[in-house]
Parts: structure tokens; C-alpha cells; sequence
């Protein structure tokens, strides 16, 4: 690792601790030459499926835009923030355990929408009312009978 002080190639570890529930590791190191110290962070670098949007283009997949829907529909809801990183990280996880390079957006729509249903019911239909874009209440009479169907 360089230093971003003097650019020497020659830096040492001082201390490692896991942080972020042991996905990450936070690494103290000096350097060899200035004896500036500085510290890193290193985390496994997963891959994680492109999507196809429903008109055949492909976008990477964007965690902010995840979360962000997620937090829309939450919006107002008993679902605490270290609920919904949960619910993000699981989604993530089943997204790279599909061992896909591309998924359709249609699936990961699903994906949400399950884990919505696990989280919050209200969020869930509010979720399904934009990604299905419901027309009428009839459509909503319908969301909400599945729920009571699946339980």
C-alpha cells in the first residue's frame, strides 16, 4: 500500500480490526519512511447481477436506488433503519447467490417485494401499488387479499 504522504511503497500494518458485522476489515498503517499513519479498509469486492430493465437495456445495479425505494415506501413505518440495511444486505445476497451476470428487473422487483412482505405489509403494498402500477382500488383490494392468502 502506498502512502498518500510521501508515496513510499513500504507502509506496516500497526493494528486490524473487523468492522461493519465483519464484512470489512479496518487496517492502522504506518509509514516505513515519513512515519505518517493512516488507515485503510478493506472488504471482499462481490459481484452483483446487472438488470434488465423491462425494455432490454441493462443498468448496473444501484444500491441507492434500492435503498431509497425501500425508504419510500417505509416512509412513516415501525421499521427501524438496522432493519432495512438488513433487509438491503439480504437482498444483495440472494442477488449474487443467483450466480447470474444479468437478472431481469422483474425478478428483483419480486425479491423486494418478498422481503417487504416479511418487514412491513403496508410498506409492502405501497411498494406494489408503484412497481405493479395498480389503476384502481380494485387493484389494491386484490394486493392486499394475497397477503391474507399467504399468511
Amino acid at each position: 500500500m502506498y502512502c498518500p504522504f510521501c508515496s513510499e511503497v513500504e507502509t506496516k500494518v500497526i493494528d486490524s480490526r473487523l468492522v461493519a458485522d465483519g464484512h470489512q476489515i479496518r487496517r492502522r498503517r504506518e509509514c516505513t519512511v515519513c512515519h505518517e499513519r493512516f488507515t485503510t479498509f478493506e472488504s471482499a469486492e462481490l459481484v452483483i447481477p446487472s438488470i434488465i430493465k423491462r425494455d432490454g437495456s441493462r443498468e448496473p445495479f444501484n444500491e441507492e436506488k434500492l435503498r431509497n425505494g425501500l425508504l419510500r415506501a417505509l416512509e412513516k413505518r415501525p421499521v427501524s433503519v438496522d432493519e432495512t440495511e438488513q433487509s438491503i444486505n439480504r437482498l444483495k445476497s440472494e442477488l449474487r447467490a443467483t450466480g447470474e451476470r444479468e437478472v431481469p428487473s422483474e425478478m428483483l422487483g419480486n425479491l423486494i417485494m418478498n422481503g417487504l412482505k416479511k418487514l412491513d405489509k403496508v410498506a409492502y403494498v405501497r411498494f406494489a401499488s408503484v412497481y405493479r402500477s395498480f389503476e384502481d382500488i380494485k387493484e389494491f383490494g386484490e394486493a392486499i387479499a394475497r397477503l391474507d392468502d399467504d399468511e
